[in-house]
């Protein structure tokens, strides 16, 4: 296996784009990663197209790729298709990882894009349920119509999940709704510095308590929002980037592991895996982005990444260890909170983040002295695991 970098980032702003298809998504966020890279689509040989809900979202199955790519000059070439949940465009990014260091290409992109506003709010909604097991829920609740008896009222299910995750975890770990508060805080804090973050104002403890209940403990600004978004990186061999003299970051390993109902959790298994193909530690890692579709998973992932020991979350929020300048800044970006999560795009969204913070390119929430990230994106629900998760290490 060779050198894999990554030379090239775009990213749309994220948010509520009601006029914009995920074609004119896609060409935004492309044009800005060619360029960045140094790159035309000639130099392109192939493209990993993620894409969660378009079927249920726009109408547009089976060739997404093909059809947001129609205009952009990459036609002809390999166009492959991904949808792996919420964890689409990272699926794609493993998948470009593999095709340059295998030596089949010199140059992959992976692209994640997502048009989920509709003015229909429960069409988003109801796409969302599509990422859980439907026979499972057909066969608890006796239904035809699985994704209608999913719903729940004013809300993605997934917040029922993360809910009660929550809840267990305030027994097991002593959090209180508070610390998820923080944690939420600093999320917002972060998008305000962030010029590509759906939500820009920066809100407080006690904005985020006084915002709307959701579910219990749950409230409006620890949820993530709907929006609309394309994210493209683009993947070179190391030869490339001397030829082209690319600013490119080393992509180390980007692993993929499924959930397995009753086992050991993803998030515990991939990171075996990440960190053992990096050859790092948790202790190595100066900057995350981690899947935090509502606030409270932030504490219970980066114990589970090995951020920190078990229990240890709340003591890291309640002492600013994962804000700037602490112990591992998390969620730079703003997080999926606050920047946004237009679900295919978010995967490669992450890894634009942290490619750009590794390059110094970040501003006011730039980490300093950033060496390595870590990246954390997981898709769908089967039983009591996320269906899938990747992990994405990169070094400069």
């Amino acid at each position: 296996m060779r050198k894999v970098m990554i030379s090239g980032t775009g990213m749309t702003h994220f948010g509520k784009h009601m006029d914009a298809t995920i074609r004119s998504l896609t060409g935004d966020a492309l044009a800005q990663a060619l360029t960045d890279a140094n790159a035309t689509t000639d130099h392109v040989d192939t493209i990993f197209f993620g894409n969660a809900a378009a079927g249920l979202l726009t109408g547009q199955e089976m060739i997404p790729g093909q059809v947001a790519l129609r205009e952009s000059g990459l036609m002809g070439k390999p166009i492959i298709n991904v949808e792996n949940a919420c964890a689409s465009s990272s699926t794609a990014a493993h998948l470009a990882w593999l095709s340059v260091a295998s030596g089949q290409c010199e140059v992959a992109l992976a692209i994640g894009a997502e048009k989920m506003t509709n003015k229909d709010k429960a069409v988003p909604f109801k796409a969302l349920i599509a990422a859980m097991d439907l026979e499972q829920i057909k066969a608890e609740t006796g239904s035809d119509d699985p994704l209608e008896a999913g719903m729940a009222p004013g809300r993605s299910g997934f917040m029922d999940i993360y809910a009660g995750k929550a809840r267990k975890y305030m027994e097991e770990a002593g959090a209180t709704i508070e610390d998820f508060a923080r944690v939420a805080a600093k999320s917002h804090k972060f998008g305000s510095l962030n010029p590509k973050a759906q939500f820009q104002n920066a809100l407080s403890v006690e904005d985020i308590l006084a915002s709307r209940d959701i579910i219990d403990p749950l409230k409006l600004a620890m949820c993530s929002p709907i929006g609309d978004g394309a994210a493209v990186l683009v993947f070179t061999s190391e030869d490339f980037v001397k030829k082209h003299g690319c600013d490119a970051v080393v992509a180390e390993t980007i692993t993929l592991v499924t959930g397995m109902p009753g086992g050991p959790n993803c998030n515990d298994r991939a990171s075996e895996k990440a960190y053992n193909a990096a050859g790092i530690g948790p202790e190595d890692i100066d900057v995350v982005e981690l899947h935090d579709a509502a606030s409270p998973a932030e504490l219970m992932y980066i114990e589970e990444l090995g951020l920190c020991g078990k229990g240890e979350g709340v003591r890291m929020i309640r002492e600013g260890q994962t804000d700037l300048g602490g112990k591992v800044p998390v969620n730079p970006s703003g997080g999926l909170v606050a920047k946004g999560h237009p679900v295919g795009a978010t995967g490669c969204a992450q890894i634009v983040e942290l490619t750009d913070q590794l390059r110094g390119r970040c501003g006011a929430r730039q980490v300093e002295g950033a060496k390595v990230a870590l990246a954390q994106n997981g898709g769908g629900w089967i039983e009591d695991d996320t269906a899938v998760t990747t992990l994405t290490v990169l070094t400069r």
